[in-house]
């Protein structure tokens, strides 16, 4: 099994991932949220590992342009869900999966590294 990279092709933070791994030779599986939306079990897998917190992308423009009951529906697993589904560019990028199950979100090259 080879590695899965989560995220949305037109990301910066995604082109250097996409970067990094093909420079190391490491193959990977993109699942672009764009054209395949995640669904609420891969999410919750992802809340179980990383946390709620860590999963939301709060810098992006959809976080900021979203009033405060929206924003307050983020803070609990059953109602940010269905929220992230409907706006997957809310998700941190990358959400990257290992063949040995772990997970790391974001782009930090030390990090991936240390989990190939």
């Amino acid at each position: 099994m080879s590695l899965k990279v989560y995220g949305i092709k037109n990301c910066n933070t995604m082109k250097k991932t996409f970067d990094f791994l093909e420079s190391r030779g490491i193959s990977y599986d993109f699942i672009d949220y764009k054209k395949q939306k995640p669904t609420s079990g891969l999410l919750q897998e992802f809340i179980e590992k990383a946390g709620l917190e860590a999963v939301i992308n709060k810098k992006g423009m959809t976080y900021r342009k979203m009033d405060e009951s929206q924003r307050k529906a983020l803070e609990k697993p059953d109602t940010a869900i269905s929220i992230l589904i409907e706006n997957s560019s809310m998700i941190k990028r990358p959400i990257i999966v290992y063949p040995n199950g772990v997970l790391t979100l974001g782009f930090d090259e030390q990090e991936i590294s240390s989990n190939l």
